[in-house]
């Protein structure tokens, strides 16, 4: 086979907002396009009309630019083999259908709806459930190939309705080399003559696929393991057109993460993740949630979806959309299908939030979660609260304490942790707060540590009290960090008002 340009494309239909299963099938194109000095291109694959969803596409564009997954060609882009919008391009797959008829790889068929149904209920009677337009029973359908060359005439000079058939060989082993699953052989009679060219004058995806394939010069088409069992007959299209298929790879299927049964758009919500890359609104009014929304960083997004099925052959997990450009082969996914794990999704998430900078992440508080801080004390708040974030708004929400006072104070953990001397242990830690100079986290830990070797108790006798009379939490970051951070003054405010609100709760 001779070394073409590479190029590949993902090609979604406008049926409904886009699947991660989708965006990992875009993901894994556009990292084997980086890798080999490719082109990427994005191609909307709108031939099934009555399916189309208002919205769809403008959905599936803004989520692959938020995971920055940007093609070289497509929709809005533009590039020398559009327009890239397959509706837009109707008049040009009919000629391509009647070439195969001309040539004797098709055929005319004008079968109505109502007579296939017939034949169907027919063979089912005859415990013949799987009944096929093929290569036996098209003899006895209606058909350019059953019927009198003039009948044939008059009917297309009448109009009548017709479908275009590939003309399936009989017993003939298809053969082709998957760069994911090997070798692929399964022959012609397990295989029906699917139709081409649709009555309403539109392409079917098998036809317009091979067409667009073929005319945009895609050198390698990888996308899902739900399209191998179509791969043979579209060699079979490159075949009858005489055209060089290019190379296939089918990805292996995402699981639920009980690995029962393929992860579908349904399971969503429903199994308390989601399964979108941005929220999708129905015309029902529905909300289906998305990663975007719920506070996920793309590149830890990516890296997930990466790994669902791929593998660098290496210990390292956490990589940028960069680094994945670089290391991406098709060698290494994977045949089986891959687990979707929600928690290690979120481990994900956390090591990405953790390499953002303090200042970045301050910024995007304030851009994206409104948070109504000054830039510089919300910068030391995200310098306190990031190791234990997992989204952004967690710095906010499981740091309210550092921006206002608690209000109350959880009875059951002083009932637990509050013993004879902690009310004279609290007081005589206010008073050293009190006589610090300086008030730096190291000069609070230094006098932290003189004092209960003072009072001989060990550090959880007034550290657990500290925290928890002053920003009404349990646990968190450094008291001494937390503390420079409130000031002096603030810290003897708040902790005199726990004691005060404490002593009232044993009365």
């Amino acid at each position: 086979m001779s070394e073409k340009p590479v190029r590949v494309r993902f090609a979604p239909s406008p049926t409904g907002p886009l699947h991660i299963g989708g965006v990992r099938t875009a993901l894994y194109n556009y990292l084997f396009a980086k890798k080999n000095n490719g082109t990427f291109i994005i191609r909307i694959e709108d031939t099934d009309q009555t399916r189309f969803v208002s919205g769809a596409q403008d959905y599936i564009m803004d989520a692959l630019n938020w995971c920055g997954i940007i093609p070289t060609e497509g929709p809005g882009i533009g590039g020398e083999y559009g327009p890239y919008v397959q509706s837009e391009r109707k008049d040009m797959y009919r000629p391509y259908a009647e070439q195969l008829v001309a040539n004797d790889k098709a055929y005319y068929a004008f079968d109505t709806p109502e007579e296939l149904d017939e034949m169907r209920d027919r063979a089912k009677a005859m415990n013949m459930p799987n009944w096929q337009y093929n290569s036996v029973t098209r003899t006895s359908m209606k058909n350019s190939l059953s019927l009198p060359a003039d009948e044939v005439k008059r009917r297309l000079e009448n109009g009548d309705p017709y479908v275009i058939r590939i003309k399936m060989p009989r017993n003939f082993d298809v053969r082709f080399e998957d760069l994911i699953r090997g070798w692929v052989t399964v022959n012609t009679n397990n295989l029906d003559d699917k139709v081409l060219f649709k009555s309403d004058g539109m392409p079917t995806y098998h036809l317009a696929n091979i067409v667009d394939d073929h005319t945009m010069a895609i050198s390698h088409v990888i996308r899902g393991e739900e399209w191998l069992p179509s791969a043979p007959m579209h060699i079979m299209l490159y075949e009858a057109f005489g055209w060089e298929a290019p190379r296939f790879a089918h990805l292996p299927l995402l699981l639920r993460p009980d690995g029962n049964g393929k992860l579908s758009k349904r399971d969503g919500d429903r199994l308390g993740f989601p399964v979108f890359p941005c929220d999708w609104h129905t015309a029902e009014g529905e909300l289906y949630s998305g990663y975007r929304e719920k506070g996920y960083l793309p590149e830890a997004f990516i890296n997930m979806l990466a790994f669902l099925g791929w593998n660098p052959g290496t210990t390292q997990e956490i990589f940028s959309m960069k680094e994945l450009e670089e290391v991406f082969t098709l060698e290494r996914v994977s045949k089986g299908g891959a687990k979707f794990d929600p928690e290690k999704t979120k481990w994900f998430q956390q090591q990405h939030l953790k390499a953002v900078s303090d200042d970045q992440l301050a910024d995007l508080l304030i851009n994206q979660y409104g948070a109504k801080v000054d830039k510089t004390s919300l910068t030391k708040i995200v310098h306190l609260m990031k190791e234990r974030a997992i989204f952004p708004q967690d710095i906010l929400t499981e740091g309210v304490y550092l921006l206002e006072r608690p209000t109350e104070i959880d009875a059951s953990s002083i009932e637990k942790k509050w013993k004879d001397d902690s009310a004279s242990l609290l007081n005589g830690w206010l008073e050293k707060l009190a006589s610090i100079s300086e008030f730096s986290a190291h000069s609070i830990e230094e006098v932290f540590k003189a004092y209960i070797a003072e009072r001989n108790v060990g550090i959880g006798a007034v550290m657990f009290l500290f925290r928890l009379l002053v920003t009404g939490h349990g646990a968190g970051p450094s008291m001494f960090e937390i503390s420079e951070f409130l000031g002096k003054q603030e810290v003897i405010e708040r902790l005199k008002w726990g004691l005060t609100t404490v002593e009232s709760m044993k009365k």
